[in-house]
């Protein structure tokens, strides 16, 4: 194995998402030769800021790929199914945030502070998880430690950010419409946002969910390796401009005490606690903007029944929720070495893999 620092692409480099990946490579100092920016060819040509030196985003294309050793790709699932076999054929390795690959039971699907180790036996494909899987994820996994999940039952708060910078450009011009008494027009998201709420608008499977409750519930089996979990999941977009919250409700197969689950979450790596009763004062959103860890908060005991726990979440969804679990993911990939798939009969037990802090 080479020990030589990848070059790495950001693909979609001109998206909230892909802007946050150029900024978090720089901030956390990831080990590269050398950074590409892609993007359509709409978007060729910008130039956008890396430690200091402008670089000019260029049209993806096969020649754009080559030499490439590994790219985060934050461009729709349409984009990455058509490019990645062009980047395994150079030999890349793809994190990937679209729900292109996440379900393929041959593409790993990781949390790294959840299931780290399954990254090790990807065959070219990393998929990122939904952002509200991820940040559901942080607080699910230490609690079931305690005792064995039975059913959860979440509703979520999305912020304009899930829906892009372009969504969440028409969130401030339509608060500032209706502030200034006109009448707020939407282009990019369904309905207004502006002071307003709706139901998450992906498309509806004939069982009543949406798409994007769908994923919360198949991705939490895939992550959590437990085909047999219940989660019902209600989504929600909010006008927030990039936070998302999540009410959680969890049935465990015991009773399990608040004061054990506020212990193992404020030990659970990328959770963090705001937890103030007296004062009224739990997780919001403007206490995640723009950082790290998902606050968790109001944990308390679910009345109607003694398995049953409740607690409230908020997390950055262009950040942990996208950006930063992806980053993640790549640090532990050069960390460990594991750029290139395994050989064919791999010996990677799962309990001895390694924790990644945040």
């Amino acid at each position: 194995m080479s020990t030589r620092p990848p070059t790495v692409a950001v693909l979609g480099a001109t998206g909230a998402v892909g802007r946050e990946l150029i900024l978090l490579l720089e901030q956390r100092d990831f080990p590269l030769d050398r950074l590409k920016l892609l993007a359509s060819p709409r978007s060729a040509g910008c130039r956008l800021v890396f430690r200091g030196e402008g670089l000019t985003v260029e049209a993806v294309s096969g020649e754009a790929l080559a030499g490439v050793d590994l790219v985060l790709a934050s461009a729709g699932g349409s984009i990455s199914r058509r490019w990645a076999p062009v980047m395994g054929a150079h030999g890349a390795l793809l994190i990937d945030n679209s729900s292109a690959f996440r379900l393929d039971p041959q593409v790993p699907l990781v949390v790294p502070e959840v299931n780290l180790a399954t990254a090790s036996r990807h065959q070219g494909v990393v998929a990122n998880p939904n952002c509200t899987t991820i940040l559901l994820l942080l607080a699910l996994a230490p609690l079931r430690r305690l005792a064995p999940l039975r059913r959860v039952v979440v509703s979520t708060y999305q912020s304009a950010s899930g829906a892009g910078a372009q969504a969440m450009a028409e969130l401030e011009t339509t608060s500032r419409d209706v502030l200034q008494g006109r009448q707020p027009r939407n282009h990019v998201l369904p309905h207004p946002l502006a002071f307003n709420l709706f139901l998450h608008n992906s498309p509806l499977d004939r069982n009543g969910y949406c798409e994007e409750e769908l994923k919360m519930l198949r991705e939490s089996r895939k992550i959590l390796a437990q085909p047999d979990l219940r989660l019902s999941a209600t989504c929600v977009r909010v006008p927030v401009l990039r936070a998302h919250a999540e009410a959680v409700n969890i049935e465990f197969d015991a009773p399990v005490s608040v004061d054990a689950a506020r212990q193992v979450l404020a030990e659970a790596p990328g959770v963090t606690i705001i937890d103030d009763w007296a004062n009224n004062r739990f997780p919001m959103p403007s206490d995640v903007t723009g950082k790290d860890p998902v606050a968790v908060g109001r944990i308390r005991q679910d009345s109607s029944h003694s398995n049953g726990l409740e607690l409230w979440l908020c997390g950055d969804q262009i950040r942990k929720g996208a950006a930063l679990n992806a980053v993640q993911i790549a640090e532990a990939m050069v960390r460990h070495g594991w750029l290139k798939p395994p050989s064919p009969s791999p010996r990677h037990p799962d309990q001895d893999a390694p924790v990644l802090q945040p």
